[in-house]
């Protein structure tokens, strides 16, 4: 049975889920005016969700400051670090699993991987630890939108990630690690099942018998892949915000 705090939704059995870089705002961008329309009037039909990889602080720098108040469901980190109509639910740790010894070999390979890496450009902050995964990025995360751009059709061309995440499962092939590239720059490390559907363990009780997901990496190794295929949610996969209101605006006729 559905929970009575969708009682006001046309649709109160259903949620869309949204993925946030790509699907709701340009990669690294900000939400279009545009967007916040399209959402505010889907939120009058149906219940609304956020899922991303990064932390709230990121998604609210992308989102707005007001995004916990925009959404029903706010997932950060997968949903590692979730809010319920603003209040925050309970929180899971990758330290917790993996442990500092198992971490600390992690993350020395990681880094001695870059430092043999030959790119035209390399930044900072090649690792980012989060709540519940690591974010590794070649370049590192404080290049510019620029070099951003550059280095996804460097990657692209030479498959600098790829090649990364198929060392990680060769040497960590005990450790249950899941490796999924999203966005432009980098790819997540996380433990088996803490992908986006590790958000889906928070609505399981609210008795939607609809889940809705929007992604623009719904491909197999995208970070989108395993909630766009999942048993429990209709997919959507888009190229750019642009489709993701597209589809929004004819499935609910807004």
């Amino acid at each position: 049975m559905t929970s009575s705090d969708w009682s006001d939704r046309e649709y109160p059995n259903t949620i869309c889920l949204f993925d946030v870089d790509g699907t709701l705002t340009p990669a690294r961008l900000t939400i279009t005016e545009s967007m916040k329309k399209t959402l505010s009037d889907l939120r009058k039909k149906c219940v609304i969700g956020f899922v991303g990889g990064s932390d709230l602080a990121k998604q609210k720098e992308q989102l707005g400051k007001d995004a916990l108040d925009m959404f029903d469901f706010c997932f950060s980190e997968n949903g590692l670090t979730a809010f319920r109509k603003g209040h925050e639910l309970p929180k899971n740790s990758f330290i917790k699993y993996m442990g500092e010894d198992r971490y600390a070999k992690l993350v020395n390979f990681c880094l001695r991987y870059i430092a043999d890496l030959e790119l035209p450009q390399k930044r900072g902050t090649f690792i980012e630890f989060r709540q519940g995964m690591i974010n590794v990025s070649p370049i590192g995360r404080n290049c510019s939108h620029e070099e951003r751009m550059n280095y996804e059709r460097f990657d692209l061309e030479h498959k600098i990630r790829e090649k990364f995440v198929v060392a990680l499962q060769n040497e960590f092939s005990d450790m249950g690690l899941k490796f999924s590239i999203g966005g432009q720059i980098s790819f997540d490390v996380f433990p088996e099942g803490w992908d986006k559907t590790y958000c889906l363990r928070h609505i399981e009780k609210e008795g939607f018998t609809k889940i809705h997901f929007f992604g623009d990496k719904t491909f197999k190794g995208g970070n989108d892949w395993e909630i766009y295929n999942h048993d429990d949610t209709i997919g959507h996969s888009v190229k750019n915000p642009e489709e993701t209101e597209a589809i929004v605006k004819d499935l609910f006729k807004i």
